[in-house]
């Protein structure tokens, strides 16, 4: 009975991939109107995340209306970028608290001077949520079965993705 066995993993596998995208689109959602709760909006470097969010839900609903491998394929890069979104605002948001904190305090250096940065007026790690997001959409589309069809020609995966 190997065939029932690997038909009821597959099973497994189907709605473990449905639940992912339930959390991928909540975590979404969510994190889009936080954003804008928070008026995270001035500038491209702020809009970014935002923008980020709305593609990426494009995609998703795309995926699902029209399943095929350029729809994952978009996906996945849109999840790096998600990635990549995450470690700039990192950067950007411990940055900023570094450059408030010295004005206040211009004789912080040191161990003392990352603490004050990293637990600063501006959350230093909120753009881990990028990251997570991203990473979660990476995982929702490893070994997705829409890419396991790459023996199919370019003229008839036109009107499938």
């Amino acid at each position: 009975m190997p065939f029932l066995r690997n038909h009821h993993q597959t099973n497994i596998l189907v709605v473990i991939r449905w639940f992912l995208m339930a959390i991928l689109l909540m975590g979404l959602l969510g994190t889009g109107v936080e954003l804008l709760l928070l008026e995270h909006t001035e500038g491209l470097w702020q809009l970014l995340p935002l923008l980020l969010i709305a593609v990426s839900m494009i995609v998703l609903c795309w995926g699902l209306l029209y399943p095929g491998r350029r729809s994952i394929r978009m996906l996945q890069g849109t999840m790096i970028l998600f990635v990549l979104s995450g470690l700039v605002g990192f950067i950007l948001h411990y940055q900023g608290n570094t450059e408030f904190e010295l004005e206040m305090y211009p004789s912080l250096k040191g161990m003392e001077l990352f603490w004050e940065a990293i637990s600063g007026a501006t959350p230093t790690l909120a753009p881990g949520t990028m990251i997570q997001l991203g990473l979660l959409g990476l995982v929702y589309t490893h070994r997705h079965p829409q890419l396991a069809s790459s023996k199919e020609s370019p003229s008839n995966d036109k009107g499938k993705s």
